[in-house]
């Protein structure tokens, strides 16, 4: 049913598109209508023009779209907006993946989408899901807008900016209520400070229990969170031709982290070892309490002055961000902590794992799982033995800790034209320096909860198993330059180029120690030379790129324009903990017979992106309209990968090597009638990895966190009740097409399970019998593809000119669908999230 319901739906909106009048174009405002007339003011090219004569593909949320929406963060207007999905919030707070036509920001590495604030570029990827202050426009670019924008605009940028103090007092506040313990406030007051100043104060508040309810321990501590932020902006005139704006913000975030199950994909094993990952059941019974802390801070000052035919403008800004988590472990299926051994740890760990295992024989986990009452992991023993799947709720599969904190400063110069003559032209050069310190910590769950510090040694409270600590320094420098020309009166040709240098370097803080259970070193790729640890050697690369852009606009009609624009993307390469390739060839391709690459280096990824369209309008502005077509070749993409050994954890970074992404993307907004205004848009990618010698296997395959279409419905209605109440009504129905989130897709391949053969079939009644042979242990990932989901969102409510009053439904219908699919391959299954379920709430407003 719900594959004809999808069917249905897009073949419904792919007729609109192709039944449409031939000059169509990109997208338009959501509904939205402001500045002059009917016509959206953007600065999409660093300059006030409207929104017809930008030559690129933007999506624009107008004040009046953000107040009738309820938008505050990136999660909520993605989901507005075509070819364009997110996932946030799955491992932590700011662990956030934009993708955006086929192009995705790889976890650990470097986001693809740039996001600028009030003209500043900020660099840390954990501040893409923030709430940024008061909002008042936001302006999605497709396409790489290196060039104009900088770094890591290799898919886009996100354009924001926020409330400027005016001439007069203003201020608002607006509260909400909804289920599951969900409250936020937010407030802000606008104030003049003598002639020629004024400060904007901002504050948000949020807290929710969740959806989810760990069942073991018996609280909502799977996704519950509680974030407040406060914001400052300080603006004046120094003088008639000078302005000076300093803004400051601190915000601080408290909640859970790791939200997901695991799904198997053994065929061979079938029932709940072949699972999709579409049909899983979602409890949570983890016996450690997942944390997640975040904690904020940023300045920034920009000076502008204007001289004759120029502006120069000047800023710098300084960002710090804290994060921690804390959550289960995963290594249960690999006996890692089960066996007695000859150290203490082990023997302690080991008896803690008896004793939990024992309190909790029959205990009914997530399938396959089953707790006997012998707690040793061994899958062909379910009578006697227990199965665990990760996160389980006894002490087996230990703990994980997580820290990244990263520091950073920035700053640019740039001069421009006032936009006065037949050129515009702007030159510039940008400077950043990052401080990144990452770990990633394993441990031994003796009971005692798990330690913040990331080396813990042998006889400790929660004693290290495994233990990644990194600190990576870049230093990075950029030139860039770009002209529009007014060519005649309907034809504008703009030229613009940026080039980058990236200069990175890693070290490696993990302690020369071995793991007091294995006898290995701590860390997987330190080596041991005469029963000594030797440290990681310290490493350097330079990573360049020249990004050129070329684009036109052509005024086929007075209210007609086609344009057309072609660009190269960049995003830096980086390193992985070194010792990644080491450990995954001898535990994976020389263990099972894999034949997967992974680097301690991956390398930069490089596109080249061209699209044309038609925007316009008719019917005296009554229909706006946009449709876009375009095609990118991408090299070496960058992809996360997990994996799970008897190593432990191992997260790196690879590269597929050339990945081919086109299609095609339209926006209508029709006004019926003064108040009433439909809305619809709709995306298709097609996508297909060309080469990629990670995985060979995968050539073929689509571009992995890249839904095959989204469409976009709903409408908005502001309907006057008497002279003094207005009626506002928005619904807002997403759908998202299929996705794979990882290269292997109909594919199969070997898993641990599959080393672990050949066995006898029943080792404790006939051991000298029916022997499996290894390719029983092979997955199929087949069943890992997300299914098409749709989303409704609903807000009815009374407003006038000082007060407001809404109710709202956020995913009415109730649809159930998942957030993200992490699939380790040689583990033999996925590691999956799921996505938000409905919640009905009320929203107060008052502003004066």
């Amino acid at each position: 049913m719900r594959k004809f319901k999808t069917t249905l739906v897009t073949s419904a909106a792919l007729g609109v598109i192709f039944a449409a009048t031939p000059a169509l174009a990109q997208d338009a405002g959501t509904g939205a209508e402001e500045a002059e007339g009917n016509a959206i003011i953007v600065t999409a090219r660093r300059q006030n023009e409207t929104l017809a004569e930008v030559p690129t593909a933007i999506t624009v949320f107008t004040a009046d779209t953000l107040a009738k929406t309820g938008i505050e963060r990136a999660d909520d207007f993605v989901q507005l907006t075509p070819g364009v999905t997110i996932v946030t919030g799955t491992a932590e707070a700011g662990d956030t993946q934009i993708n955006i036509r086929g192009i995705n920001g790889a976890r650990d590495a470097e986001s693809s989408v740039a996001l600028v604030v009030d003209g500043i570029l900020k660099t840390n990827t954990a501040q893409l899901n923030q709430v940024q202050g008061t909002l008042r426009q936001i302006e999605i670019l497709k396409g790489p807008q290196g060039a104009l924008y900088g770094r890591n605009a290799a898919a886009g940028a996100i354009v924001i900016q926020t409330l400027k103090p005016g001439n007069a007092l203003e201020g608002a506040v607006k509260v909400s209520a909804a289920e599951d313990s969900t409250y936020k406030a937010a407030a802000h007051i606008s104030a003049p400070v003598g002639d020629g100043a004024g400060f904007v104060l901002s504050g948000s508040y949020s807290t929710t229990d969740g959806f989810y309810r760990n069942v073991y321990l018996g609280s909502k501590t799977i996704d519950d969170q509680e974030v407040w932020s406060v914001d400052g902006r300080f603006v004046a005139d120094l003088g008639p031709s000078t302005e000076l704006d300093v803004k400051a913000r601190y915000a601080d975030l408290k909640g859970a982290s790791i939200n997901f199950n695991a799904a198997f994909h053994l065929p061979a094993f079938g029932g709940a070892f072949f699972e999709d990952v579409n049909d899983h059941p979602f409890n949570f019974y983890s016996n450690i309490r997942p944390t997640n802390t975040q904690q904020t801070f940023e300045a920034s000052a920009k000076i502008e002055h204007e001289f004759d035919g120029m502006t120069l403008t000047a800023w710098a800004l300084y960002s710090d961000v804290e994060q921690l988590l804390t959550a289960d472990g995963t290594s249960a299926d690999f006996a890692r902590f089960t066996f007695p051994g000859t150290t203490a740890d082990s023997v302690a760990a080991s008896d803690a794992c008896w004793a939990s295992t024992a309190a909790l024989t029959g205990y009914p986990v997530n399938a396959p799982g089953f707790i006997g009452n012998n707690p040793i992991p061994f899958i062909f023993d379910p009578i006697n033995g227990s199965t665990f799947g990760p996160y389980s709720p006894t002490t087996c599969d230990g703990t994980q800790l997580q820290t990244r904190n990263q520091s950073d400063f920035s700053a640019e110069v740039r001069l421009a034209s006032n936009g006065d003559g037949y050129v515009d032209w702007q030159v510039g050069a940008y400077y950043l320096h990052i401080d990144r310190e990452v770990g990633v910590s394993l441990g031994a769950d003796l009971g005692n909860g798990v330690s913040t510090q990331l080396y813990n040694g042998p006889g400790t409270a929660n004693p290290t198993t495994q233990l990644y600590h990194d600190d990576f320094s870049t230093d990075v420098y950029a030139l860039f330059a770009s002209a529009d020309f007014e060519v005649s009166d309907r034809l504008e040709l703009g030229l613009a180029a940026r080039y980058d240098i990236e200069d990175r370097k890693v070290s490696n803080l993990a302690p020369a120690a071995f793991d007091p259970f294995t006898g290995g070193p701590i860390n997987p790729g330190q080596t041991v030379v005469g029963g000594v640890v030797q440290p990681i050697a310290d490493q350097s690369e330079k990573f360049k790129q020249l990004q050129p852009k070329i684009s036109l606009r052509y005024e086929l009609a007075d209210d007609i324009n086609f344009y057309a624009n072609w660009g190269i993307g960049f995003k830096s390469g980086g390193f992985n903990n070194q010792g990644s390739a080491a450990i995954v060839d001898q535990s994976f391709n020389q263990f099972i017979g894999t034949d997967v690459l992974i680097e301690d280096k991956f390398r930069k990824e490089k596109s080249s992106a061209f699209e044309a369209g038609l925007k316009g309008e008719l019917l005296d502005g009554k229909v706006t309209f946009d449709l876009a077509g375009y095609y990118t070749k991408i090299d070496d993409m960058q992809f996360f990968e997990f994996f799970v050994g008897q190593f432990g954890l191992l997260r790196v970074v690879s590269n597929i090597d050339k990945v081919d992404v086109y299609g095609a993307e339209l926006n209508l907004n029709a006004e019926i009638m003064p108040g009433w205004s439909v809305f619809g848009s709709a995306n298709v990618t097609e996508s297909e990895i060309k080469k990629n010698a990670s995985r060979p296997q995968t050539v073929g395959n689509k571009s992995p966190y890249t839904a095959d279409y989204t469409i976009n419905l709903g409408t908005q209605l502001d309907l006057p009740v008497n002279d003094t109440i207005d009626f506002v009504a928005r619904a807002d129905y997403r759908i998202t097409g299929p996705t794979w989130f990882h290269t292997l897709q109909n594919d199969t391949n070997p898993t641990l399970f599959s080393g672990l053969l050949p066995l006898p079939a029943d080792p404790v009644n006939s051991p000298n019998k029916l022997v499996l042979p290894a390719f029983v242990g092979d997955a199929d990932y087949s069943i890992t593809r997300r299914d098409s989901f749709d989303v409704l969102d609903l807000r009815v409510g009374l407003e006038t000119g000082s007060w407001s009053i809404t109710a709202f439904a956020d995913n009415l219908l109730n649809e159930k669908y998942l957030n993200e699919v992490i699939t380790a391959v040689e583990f033999g299954g996925s590691f999956i999230s799921p996505g938000g379920l409905r919640r009905f709430g009320v929203e107060l407003g008052y502003k004066f």
